[in-house]
């Protein structure tokens, strides 16, 4: 399959040549092995036996290779990621190590954090810009920069971004005729249950319960439900409820293996904002795997069965797009809800330097005064707003007379 460059690229371009050992963290299939082999000149595969058992042995035959050295799914071994901390202490030179993960290591491991020492860089499925669906035409970092051109057109329409979100961002998934697809999205999820958590030391008793739960957190994407509200959405016909220590131990073991993927509570660095929550806003690492946990098609989103659920999924489609092109620009993204409600902004963007693009996102193609009033009343109380937008399904990027731009999601680019 044909190799399509990633947002994570031009990080590994930047850094390589800096730093010693790089981690490419991320769930499984989203890219990590492709992407650091066209960078490797020695791969170690830990999911191979035979190559785990020859390091089981001797470990340090990492050192003996010329770099870059790829070990690829390295917490199933986790004495390699303290050979390489190690030998960064001891002076290894600039690109010798790539590490690909798709897990912490097991909890009671006495493995070092590697703080310090290996750069982490998180490795997401692919952003809408990343699949070559249009050109972008919007810079995230001109955008948090002050200085984005907002222009461009695009033909995609809300049809398109539906599709785009049943189709997923994992490359090998979304590459399959429909059919597959959804076959390979469940086994995806069946995986998680029967053998992922399993091997991360989480056995799991009632494999029903467990989907139920990723059903109701399906349901609450983009949304700040409470765990509660989860927990009361997971329970069986019969009334039967997990316990809440349970339902916990779901949440842990399931980011740990980055599968969920929450947006935090904004909170900004240089303060001057009070009273702001500090509940995620729930998201799956793919909004695909929402769909289908959910039983809903790109037709159906339009549909009443499913049409409730086509505004989160298309927000969670938009959140990221903006979170792979956050990290490629080294900003955070949040959320922002004050602690009354009487204020709420999808995403908010802060770069290195303290300075904030608020964005919100709509399930339309025309804007409204009335669907930028959180945008301007951040921008009155906050001195950092560089920049305000909002993402739509429309076909052209354009300023309004207040100053806010509306950008067609498909045209925001890193």
């Amino acid at each position: 399959m044909e190799y399509w460059r990633r947002s994570v690229d031009r990080e590994l371009d930047e850094l390589c040549p800096l730093a010693p050992a790089i981690a490419l963290d991320g769930p499984k299939g989203v890219g990590k092995t492709a992407t650091a082999l066209r960078r490797a000149r020695r791969v170690w595969s830990l999911d191979d036996p035979s190559e785990r058992g020859v390091l089981e042995a001797d470990p340090r035959l990492i050192t003996q290779s010329e770099g870059p050295v790829l070990v690829d799914e390295w917490q199933r071994l986790p004495p390699v990621w303290d050979v390489v901390r190690r030998h960064v202490d001891a002076g290894a030179p600039p690109g010798r190590y790539l590490l690909t993960g798709s897990a912490t290591p097991v909890a009671g491991t006495d493995t070092h954090s590697g703080a310090g020492r290996v750069l982490s860089l998180r490795m997401r499925p692919m952003a809408l810009h990343e699949r070559r669906r249009a050109t972008p035409t919007v810079s995230l970092a001109a955008l948090l920069a002050g200085s984005a051109l907002v222009e461009g057109t695009t033909e995609l329409r809300l049809a398109d971004y539906l599709t785009a979100v049943e189709e997923s961002g994992f490359p090998a998934i979304r590459s399959a005729p429909p059919r597959l697809r959804r076959s390979l999205l469940d086994s995806y999820l069946q995986r998680v249950v029967d053998r992922d958590l399993p091997d991360h030391g989480f056995a799991v008793r009632r494999p029903e319960t467990l989907r139920r739960w990723l059903q109701a957190y399906a349901a609450a994407s983009s949304t700040t439900a409470s765990y509660s509200r989860l927990l009361d959405a997971t329970t069986a016909g019969d009334g039967a409820q997990p316990a809440k220590t349970t339902t916990i131990a779901y949440r842990d073991h399931l980011t740990s293996l980055w599968l969920l993927d929450p947006v935090p509570g904004w909170s900004p660095r240089r303060g001057g904002l009070a009273r702001l929550q500090q509940a995620p806003k729930h998201q799956l690492a793919d909004p695909a795997l929402a769909a289908r946990l959910l039983g809903l098609s790109a037709e159906s989103l339009t549909a009443p069965r499913g049409a409730a659920m086509a505004g989160p999924l298309f927000e969670s489609l938009a959140t990221l797009s903006v979170r792979v092109a956050a990290q490629s620009a080294e900003s955070r993204v949040g959320h922002l809800r004050t602690g009354n409600g009487d204020h709420e902004i999808d995403m908010v963007v802060e770069g290195p330097d303290g300075q904030v693009v608020a964005i919100e996102v709509k399930l339309s193609a025309t804007v409204a005064d009335h669907d930028v009033r959180h945008l301007r009343w951040l921008r009155d109380q906050h001195p950092d707003v560089v920049d305000c937008v909002v993402l739509t399904t429309g076909a052209t990027a354009y300023r309004r007379r207040d100053g806010v731009a509306v950008v067609p999601l498909a045209l925001l680019g890193d």
